[in-house]
């Protein structure tokens, strides 16, 4: 190697940080803050309206694990699993929105769309009761780990109730816009109880149809 070789092209040892055009990253977050839907002034990243809508994102990706394992199986129960899993899923992105509004913007959110709604909580109230009356209750205190999907929904589960607590705090705040939305978190939270018993019963009568899990189309 020569003896004037330079360790990058800049000459001076320093490397670009200059963000490139990209239709994801702004940059508008390398100083801690993020913005909130509709607008507004700022907040930090450490925000409790942030740890809770990010919070509620961790569930949404933990439901899409279970949603994965699901793929390649086949059997009874299994494809309604997935679709009320989605649901759930699609629950949530209403959910985040309603956390991530400024107070000045509350007046603009919708219910359904992005305010948690009357008829989302009698949803959720409709599946813990079929949901209920389809398992067996186990007799022992469950140890998650029996099968894959039933573990990512209990993490989902676990995370949900981490959200509740953030949640619980911004409604002490005076931080909550609707009425709902801590009912539907509190009901949510045992619904994916149950439904993950309900995934370990599918999953054990199940057959995997492919022997390495595919991708969705």
């Amino acid at each position: 190697m020569s003896g004037n070789s330079k360790s990058d092209s800049s000459g001076d040892g320093q490397r670009d940080t200059t963000l490139p055009t990209s239709k994801v990253a702004t940059g508008k977050g390398d100083a801690g803050t993020t913005g909130l839907l509709f607008g507004g002034d700022r907040i930090s990243k450490d925000d409790v309206r942030t740890e809770a809508y990010g919070t509620v994102d961790e569930a949404t990706a933990a439901l899409g694990m279970a949603r994965a394992e699901l793929i390649g199986l086949s059997g009874e129960g299994i494809a309604a699993l997935d679709e009320t899993i989605l649901s759930i899923q699609r629950d949530l992105f209403v959910v985040g929105a309603e956390l991530a509004t400024n107070p000045d913007a509350w007046d603009r959110l919708e219910e359904g769309r992005t305010k948690v709604s009357p008829k989302m909580l009698a949803r959720i109230n409709a599946l813990l009761k079929a949901t209920e009356a389809a398992i067996v209750f186990p007799k022992d205190f469950v140890i998650p780990g029996s099968s894959k999907a039933s573990s990512a929904i209990e993490l989902a589960r676990t995370i949900i109730r981490r959200a509740e607590r953030w949640c619980v705090t911004l409604g002490r705040e005076g931080l909550l816009p609707g009425d709902h939305l801590l009912a539907y978190m509190n009901r949510l939270a045992d619904l994916l109880w149950l439904l993950a018993r309900q995934a370990e019963t599918l999953e054990a009568k199940a057959t995997r149809s492919v022997s390495q899990t595919p991708l969705r189309d």
